[in-house]
């Protein structure tokens, strides 16, 4: 898996990965859409970054991540990946990736995502890769039949450090 930037080319496979997903069920709400990632076309220091997820050895384009600061040392990020896709460890790779640079090069300390409760995949991933859960708050917005809770994962610098050394042992 490789992170590279939006490139214009990538927007109809990103809405294409949107549409498959609605035919697959009902969607899986993680607060972010792909087509969001298509607002930047270059990344300036200190922006939120909009990135493609693709793998290495033929750079098929896979999904996508954004990234926003709501405030000082802190970011959250969103991530999507096409149907069919999941499951093969890019969300993973991805995230792993994106927790070592934004805390690595850009000195970020903390981490917080907000993921909605329905979706045990992202939860379950985001406990593997070392995120604690700090709260849930009940979403008003009634989405695929039902009012959703908002479960808030968090992870600091520190925390992530610590993990990844756990991981390699």
């Amino acid at each position: 898996m490789r992170l590279r930037g939006i490139e214009p080319a990538d927007r109809r496979t990103l809405i294409g990965f949107d549409r498959e997903s609605l035919r697959d069920g009902p969607p899986q709400f993680d607060g972010y859409r792909h087509w969001a990632a298509h607002r930047a076309d270059h990344i300036e220091p200190g922006e939120d970054l909009h990135l493609a997820i693709e793998t290495r050895h033929d750079r098929t384009l896979v999904g996508s991540l954004s990234t926003s600061q709501p405030k000082p040392g802190t970011f959250s990020y969103g991530i999507g990946i096409g149907p069919q896709h999941r499951r093969r460890g890019y969300a993973d790779d991805a995230i792993t990736t994106l927790l070592a640079y934004m805390f690595g090069h850009r000195r970020f300390r903390k981490c917080e995502v907000g993921i909605y409760g329905s979706n045990t995949a992202s939860l379950a991933l985001h406990r593997r890769l070392g995120f604690r859960e700090e709260g849930r708050l009940h979403d008003p917005q009634f989405l695929c039949g039902g009012a959703q809770d908002l479960v808030v994962m968090g992870i600091t610098a520190e925390e992530f450090a610590s993990h990844q050394l756990s991981r390699t042992r």
